[in-house]
């Protein structure tokens, strides 16, 4: 199984065909792309709706919510071939990677330090009350 946002980003720099919903083709080479599957083209010929006009752009910008279908070269899907096939190798790979500082829940929050203290013993980090202020003050 192939994800598309995997195959546009390895489609970058080769050449597709993207039509949309109102019916104008562009074919060039993809530059780019982002997560809302927008595209930015190069080298576009466009194609009226009717196949009767034809443009030709250096660059353009193509929203992602107005695709109607891509168009890919075969050797762009053999490629996304060696990347990871399924969502469930992808969360395998960021489980192995460990979950940044401290380990099993220490140094989460800010508490107010360590373990509570035991009768005539002080506190580490002092407090917040004031009836312990008064006391010392």
């Amino acid at each position: 199984m192939v994800l598309p946002m995997s195959l546009l980003r390895t489609a970058q720099n080769q050449p597709m065909m993207v039509e949309l919903k109102n019916g104008e083709t562009y074919s060039g080479v993809l530059a780019s792309c982002d997560g809302f599957m927008n595209l930015h083209m190069r080298d576009i010929v466009c194609t009226s709706r009717d196949g009767e006009r034809f443009w030709k752009i250096p660059e353009c910008y193509v929203r992602g919510n107005s695709i109607k279908y891509l168009r890919l070269p075969d050797e762009v899907i053999d490629m996304v071939k060696d990347e990871p096939q399924s969502r469930k190798e992808i969360r395998q790979q960021f489980k192995a990677r460990g979950r940044g500082r401290g380990g099993k829940g220490e140094g989460r929050g800010r508490g107010r330090g360590g373990q509570s203290a035991g009768p005539g013993e002080k506190r580490a980090g002092g407090g917040g009350d004031k009836a312990g202020k008064k006391a010392r003050g």
